[in-house]
């Protein structure tokens, strides 16, 4: 029985139980303050008027000049090895498109709205881990994700607003991020997570940078580039750049300790950062229902990590069988 058990955890975790705690702990972490990135954002392109392309482009150039320095300290030139040099660059590629199209929904979308809309990623997550990655999805993970989603749709009532052409936006970006995160597990056994960082920067600069060129050869006012001259704006961005840096280093390397289905409940403490910072920065107050929706989130994500808890401890009790 207990070699079963034992097998069976094995098989659920693929990493051992500190790891998978640890990699809970970082997620939650990164998704916690990463939506400032978005309110930096919303920001830019309303205020400011940046187009979402180039608030894009210059925030994945700030996250490669951010991370190499750091990088080359930490590793010197073998961090920037790496066995995955495609893969690395279409990871940069979902990046930067995920980008502009949720900084484009930002521009006629409240921010929790489009964080609530997004946060189909995990979903989308899930059912890539196990469809690619092959990783065992049992029923109380899935319902946890189903528990987180229910939560958000109560924060952010559906309207057509939100599930109408507009939401089509960051649903991009979330397929573009859950894939994206998906090739971040599979590659990151063969790089380093600070060269994820600096190549998926790099990678997702030049494919921006190249529609960009596009857009302006075709007249398209969202991916155009006009420099930034205005000194808040420039402030602005490296903030931008620093908390993207931080929060994309916490999502690959939690990926890397732990299964990304399990990792997926842990997404929606976003939204909470959402609707706190869309009170902070834009005045938008939650009602008790928004409260509630707030509860299951984080209820459906405590739920996973306290099982998770509970099965380190079970391991650690199980003695070693010859």
């Amino acid at each position: 029985m207990r070699s079963k058990r034992m097998a069976t955890i094995t098989e659920t975790l693929e990493n051992t139980p500190a790891e998978t705690i640890r990699g809970i702990v970082i997620m939650a972490s990164g998704a916690a303050f990463i939506p400032l990135l978005d309110a930096f954002g919303k920001i830019l392109v309303t205020t400011y008027e940046v187009p979402p392309g180039e608030v894009s482009l210059i925030r994945l150039i700030l996250q490669a000049v951010m991370i190499l320095p750091l990088l080359l300290l930490r590793h010197g030139i073998k961090g920037l090895a790496t066995r995955h040099p495609r893969t690395n660059f279409l990871r940069g590629a979902l990046l930067g498109i995920g980008g502009i199209a949720f900084f484009g929904a930002l521009k006629f979308m409240p921010l929790a709205d489009a964080v609530a809309v997004f946060l189909v990623e995990p979903m989308i997550v899930t059912l890539l881990s196990a469809l690619l990655l092959k990783e065992s999805v049992g029923w109380r993970r899935i319902l946890a994700v189903l528990a987180g989603f229910v939560g958000a749709l109560i924060i952010i009532r559906p309207s057509y607003a939100v599930f109408g052409l507009a939401s089509l936006l960051p649903l991009a970006a979330a397929i573009a991020v859950g894939l994206y995160l998906i090739l971040s597990r599979r590659v990151s056994r063969g790089t380093t997570p600070m060269g994820m960082l600096f190549y998926a920067g790099l990678g997702g600069a030049a494919v921006v940078a190249l529609l960009i060129a596009v857009g302006e050869a075709l007249a398209i006012p969202d991916l155009s580039f006009r420099w930034p001259r205005e000194a808040a704006v420039w402030g602005i961005f490296l903030v931008m750049g620093a908390v993207g840096t931080a929060g994309h280093l916490c999502f690959i390397e939690a990926y890397r300790l732990a299964p990304a289905s399990l990792l997926a409940p842990f997404g929606y403490i976003e939204i909470v950062s959402a609707i706190i910072l869309g009170y902070l920065f834009f005045s938008e107050l939650p009602d008790a229902p928004k409260f509630l929706g707030i509860a299951i989130i984080v209820g459906s994500g405590l739920f996973i990590y306290l099982r998770e808890r509970r099965l380190a401890v079970g391991v650690e009790r199980v003695p070693a069988e010859h």
